[in-house]
């Protein structure tokens, strides 16, 4: 920064031909701060220009550049043309025209203040428009002609006497040195010269200054009125020096005045100065704005005119052109981006401006790109400009499209936040949980603690009851103080009791009531003690003794005849040093307290590990069973990734050799999201593309942050044609990590069983294992169940009556319960058809259960109940299905679907025929019993709507790490210690011989779809092979269940150590033997699904089943099946048989048998493999989902 800056005022010069008098045009980088004939208080505003003063730069004139001067170099100053007031009258200026003012003008005279660091003082506001006059007006001049400026450099702080010859027309030399003004007249060269004022000049000069006092110079910009200045230029443009004098030379005394020592205060001037200018400019715009709206009959303008955002906008409203116009009041109610982003109610006041204008400000977001609103009273008028409302376009990079993406990712934020401040209130409440948990448990312990320390003081207080320190001329002992761990010596006078004429004395001792029986045996000798015939013995006193019991004997124990026990009350000594005081009960109790709570913690944190190990192995389940259900339809389709992300993109590969689409020349993919209900789809179809050396096609997919599944279909062309739709089920893909959660299912279940507290058959464990895993995916589940007199009411939680209803004339009783976590309704009818003391059986039977299906659709109906699926079971709750569609259909239940569930078509196939034909799905409980039964009448006309879902079993319930009836819990990794800890503790159980024997195991109900002909010859075949067998079950034929009676007495005469047969249920004992079995045996003559074999697999049995139904679908043999697994993904896991006779049991249990004597190791990593294997209902219930959206359902 300079320290001083002289500034030239113009004077009038001789007159000159036109054509050789120079121009002289202030420079616009640079505006006088004071002088006395060009005066700044003419023009103290500043305005800037832009580097491009009108549109087309290209036009103009290009200026002469001057060189760039050093940190001290001179500072340009301006020289007027003419002498006079620079006010220049404010002319019309076109929007865009050259002459505008921008905003920019008003920064660059603000930059250079900065860089000169002028004083400053704030004008007021007929300067501000004065300097923008002048600017308007400068950047005019600079288009035109030649320019004078005057250059002052200084040194120092003073004015120089400047002699170097200066060329060129366009510029005017003045300097500063040692404080004195000095008069130059040196010349010259070149056209338009300045004069040059010599130092005796202005020396002389200055002394008038000091008298005259007529101008004020500051030492931060000495001011210098020079009256006459001569300009002379050479002809032909010959460079010539000419004489220049200053005829009269005005001085004032020098004025200092104070400056600030830092730039704050510059900085706050600047921000004013800025402030002020731009005021006047907003206060031009809006006048004009508010003429040319009144001209144009329109209601709003806003300023700026251009709203970008992050920045303040002012919106002026007519209120007398609106509906308003008589309120006192006016409001604007408005938001952002079509009415979704920031709403925003303000009061206008009523403005400046000429009319009747009121106007607010308000800030516009980074995320806008429209501003919307209305206007209105705050009550209930509106203007709204004719139902269309006002908007404001935002000049921003955001657009609708941008907004939405911005939206959605707003959201996963939200989301997120939201899953983050849920997991801190869990975490809160549990540690909240956990404290008062801890603090009760304290209690208790500190109780039990107490209660033990009193229990110990009662029991000293007995043993010391009869306790004596010693007893005159009968014994005593000695030292009289003593402790545990010391060595003492008693004596005994044996002449006193039965023992006198003994020739040996023993003493037969123990402690504390004889806790530990008798740990002090010792034999006496004679003492030489007088006054009787006195013996002693010595002995260490046992550790921790309170009280020493014992008697005297004529021998060691188990040799003596004669005793001396103190008439049978045995004799019983006080331990002096043991008799424990206060302060040692008051330590034993803190002792007592510190081991109970060790001992929790430790317990607490065994069972803390085991709780996180099988949550942490059930997540490794479900992620290998989403994975698996993935690539079984490889060979159909999958993606890339195979988990697909919100927000991302996948590529979907298709094969359509697999499907009706082979050989077609075109695939059009059709796809959406979340159902087909996404907003912006479906999207138009695409055309896959082939993929280089395979037969699957191709196709790149965008997917939303707000989509939760994806769904697609394919055709041979776009509209019509051949339609690959999944058998009419379309094809879902779900999606992972959105902003939004696919909406829950309202499903109820109408069944007669529910395992375990009404369960006769596999039917039981669907219904609550299905339920469980659908309401583990965020879905609403509902059970309504008889009301058995026979329930097993301890399995159910919080049973309490909650209302009655009628059916007809019959009052029905309405109660709730909790089982297993499921809500459930247990429906008595009062008319005894649940009172008769079991679950199926009576004569009645149909109408029992058809009464129940009528009663369960009232229930729902007057409950106010409108779920989305109605799942019924088997023929005992088939006639829901027509009921539902017959009658209660228009009576509150028209959204519900019904899907209607084959257990086993061998019971009530009429009433199966007419449930299919009113069910909008049906299923059965395995795809290979879905084939088996096609056939069949009452199935075969439905196929369309019928589909085989394979059954899964509860891990919770069977879990071998978390199973309270094993002897030791185990995992696939520690499967081999697990299994033959059950098998010796099943062993020792059923009295069989504890021997490294295969175990084959046996768990069914004992008909004839089982193959109990089948099973009686596999125990043979097991027992000849040098195995062990077990088997559990029951049947409902009593003949059948007295033959196997009778074969159970057979084989307890021929093999009571090898064979054990349970027949009867025993549900710890079913646990037992799945984990103890080598084998499990399945050979059924049908099987629809089978669990049993699941349930083995579980536990790490080895499956050896006959090849139908469920069990082909679930076991695939090692040998015969490897190529049918690996089509599904699945390692074999089991030994089958396809043909039900002798020959058929032989050739899977054979191999299996032989395996375990030849192929130990092996046959261990089979049982690990099983065990690892998710036969869960995690696969199934995904299926269920896809079955019932399929069914049509409208959420």
């Amino acid at each position: 920064m300079l320290s001083t800056m002289a500034v030239i005022s113009p004077v009038r010069a001789p007159a000159l031909p036109s054509t050789a008098r120079p121009r002289i045009v202030p420079s616009i980088r640079f505006t006088p701060i004071r002088a006395v004939s060009w005066r700044m208080d003419q023009a103290k505003t500043l305005q800037n220009t832009d580097n491009t003063d009108s549109a087309d730069s290209s036009k103009k004139k290009k200026r002469k550049n001057s060189n760039q001067r050093s940190k001290d170099s001179i500072l340009k100053a301006v020289v007027p043309k003419t002498q006079g007031a620079m006010s220049i009258k404010k002319r019309e200026h076109k929007n865009g025209g050259e002459d505008e003012l921008h905003a920019s003008d008003v920064k660059e005279a603000i930059h250079y203040l900065l860089e000169t660091d002028q004083e400053l003082e704030l004008p007021n506001e007929d300067d501000v428009k004065k300097v923008i006059d002048y600017i308007l007006e400068t950047k005019a001049r600079l288009r035109k002609g030649n320019v004078i400026v005057v250059e002052a450099s200084s040194t120092n702080g003073t004015l120089l006497d400047n002699e170097a010859s200066q060329g060129g027309n366009d510029r005017v030399p003045a300097s500063s040195t040692n404080g004195s003004l000095v008069d130059h007249k040196s010349s010259h060269e070149g056209n338009g010269g300045a004069p040059n004022i010599d130092a005796e000049t202005i020396t002389k000069n200055k002394e008038n200054v000091t008298k005259t006092k007529a101008v004020n110079v500051s030492t931060r910009g000495r001011i210098l009125e020079v009256k006459d200045l001569v300009n002379a230029s050479s002809n032909n443009g010959d460079s010539s020096a000419q004489s220049k004098q200053v005829k009269s030379v005005e001085t004032v005394e020098t004025t200092v005045v104070k400056q600030p020592s830092s730039t704050e205060r510059k900085g706050d001037v600047i921000q004013k100065l800025e402030l002020k200018c731009e005021e006047t400019l907003r206060n031009d715009a809006l006048q004009r704005l508010s003429e040319e709206c009144l001209k144009g009959c329109r209601k709003i303008f806003f300023y700026p005119e251009v709203v970008k955002p992050d920045q303040q906008v002012e919106v002026f409203f007519n209120r007398r052109s609106s509906n308003l116009k008589t309120e006192h009041d006016v409001m604007i109610m408005g938001a952002f981006n079509d009415w979704k982003w920031k709403s925003f109610t303000i009061k206008l006041n009523k403005s400046h401006l000429i009319g009747d204008w009121w106007s607010c400000k308000f800030h516009v977001p980074n995320e806008a790109y429209k501003i919307d609103f209305v206007f209105y009273n705050g009550k209930d008028t509106y203007d709204n400009n004719n139902k269309q409302d006002f908007y404001i376009m935002v000049d921003s990079e955001m657009d609708a499209v941008a907004f939405e993406n911005f939206l959605l990712e707003q959201k996963l934020l939200e989301k997120e936040e939201s899953e983050r401040q849920k997991a801190e209130k869990k975490k809160e409440e549990e540690e909240l949980r956990r404290s008062e948990v801890d603090r009760k448990e304290k209690e208790a312990d500190r109780a039990k603690a107490r209660e033990e320390v009193a229990k110990r003081q009662r029991m000293v207080e007995e043993l010391t009851k009869n306790a004596l320190f010693s007893l005159e001329g009968v014994w005593e002992i000695e030292p009289r103080q003593f402790k545990g761990n010391d060595k003492v010596r008693l004596y005994y006078n044996k002449s006193s009791g039965p023992l006198s004429n003994s020739q040996d004395v023993w003493i037969h001792g123990g402690h504390d009531n004889w806790k530990y029986g008798p740990d002090i045996v010792a034999k006496l000798k004679n003492s030489e003690r007088t006054g009787g015939v006195w013996w002693c013995a010595d002995f260490v006193v046992p550790d921790e003794a309170v009280v020493l019991n014992w008697v005297f004997a004529d021998g060691p124990p188990k040799q003596a005849a004669v005793y001396d026990n103190n008439h049978t009350r045995d004799f019983h000594g006080i331990v002096p040093a043991s008799i424990p005081g206060d302060t040692y009960w008051v330590e034993e109790e803190e002792k007592i307290f510190k081991t109970l709570q060790k001992q929790r913690h430790l317990k607490e944190k065994e069972k803390q590990t085991k709780v996180e190990r099988v949550e942490r192995l059930k997540a490794e389940a479900k992620a290998k069973t989403l994975k698996s259900f993935m690539l079984s339809r490889q060979h159909i389709l999958f993606t890339n990734p195979l988990q697909i992300t919100a927000g991302s993109e996948v590529t979907l590969f298709y094969n359509p050799s697999n499907t009706v689409l082979n050989g077609k020349p075109e695939v059009w993919l059709t796809y959406s999201f979340n159902r087909w209900t996404y907003s912006n789809g479906p999207f138009p179809p695409q055309r896959m593309m082939h993929v280089e050396n395979s037969s699957h096609l191709a196709a790149m997919i965008k997917v939303p942050l707000d989509a939760y599944v994806m769904d697609f279909v394919f055709s041979e062309r776009v509209g019509d044609g051949i339609y690959d739709n999944n058998n009419h089920m379309d094809y879902h893909l779900p999606v992972y990590g959105g902003i939004v959660q696919e909406p829950p299912l309202d499903i109820v279940h109408i069944s007669a069983e529910m395992a375990p507290i009404a369960k006769v058959g596999g039917l039981a464990d669907v219904v609550t294992s299905l339920s469980r895993a659908i309401q583990d995916m965020n879905h609403n589940v509902h059970i309504v169940l008889p009301k058995y007199d026979c329930l097993q009411y301890n399995h159910v939680k919080d049973l309490q009556y909650q209302k009655s209803y009628f059916l007809g004339s019959t009052e029905i009783k309405v109660w709730t319960g909790k089982v297993e976590g499921l809500s459930v309704y247990f429906l008595e009818p009062l008319n005894g058809f649940v009172w008769a003391g079991r679950v199926y059986g009576c004569g009645n039977d149909p109408e029992r259960f058809g009464f129940f299906c009528h009663a369960a659709l009232e229930f729902l109906v007057q409950n106010g109940f409108h779920p989305d699926i109605i799942h019924c079971h088997d023929w005992t709750t088939a006639p829901v299905t027509w009921l539902l569609k017959e009658q209660y259909v228009n009576y509150g239940l028209d959204k519900a679907r019904v899907i209607f569930t084959i257990h086993n078509l061998e019971f009530g196939p009429q009433l199966i025929g007419r449930a299919m034909a009113f069910a909008d799905k049906s299923t059965t409980v395995s795809p290979t019993y879905a084939r088996e039964v096609s056939e069949n009448p009452v199935v075969s006309p439905h196929l369309q709507r019928f589909h085989g879902i394979i059954n899964g079993i509860d891990p919770d319930i069977w879990d071998p790490y978390n199973d309270r009836f094993l002897p030791v819990p185990y995992t696939s990794h520690n499967v081999i210690h697990g299994k033959r800890a059950a098998k010796n503790a099943l062993q020792h159980r059923l009295g069989l011989q504890m021997a490294d024997r295969p175990m084959v195991g046996i768990i069914s109900r004992l008909t004839k779809q089982k193959g109990i002909h089948l099973i009686k010859h596999a125990i043979w075949r097991t027992l000849d092979r040098g195995g062990q067998v077990v088997l559990l079950g029951s049947s409902p034929d009593p003949q059948i269940q007295h033959d196997f009676v009778n074969f159970s007495n057979q084989l307890k005469g021929s093999h009571h150590d090898q064979a054990c047969l349970c027949l009867t249920y025993d549900e710890p004992l079913s646990h037992m033997i799945y984990a103890a079995s080598d084998f499990i045996l399945v050979p059924s003559i049908f099987e629809p699904c089978g669990l049993t074999q699941l349930t083995a697999m579980r536990y790490g049995s080895i499956p050896v089943v006959r090849r139908t139904g469920g069990l082909r679908d679930t076991v695939f043999d090692v040998t015969d099946d490897v190529e049918r697994a690996k089509g599904l993904g699945i390692e074999p896991n089991g030994f089958c048989f396809d043909v039900a006779d002798e020959a058929g049991v032989d050739y899977a249990l054979n191999r299996a048998i032989s395996a375990w004597y030849e192929k130990r190791q092996w046959l261990y990593y089979l049982s690990m493999c099983v065990m690892e294997q998710d036969w869960s209902w995690n696969r199934p219930a995904l299926d269920y989902l896809e079955l019932y959206y399929a069914a049509g359902i409208n959420k």
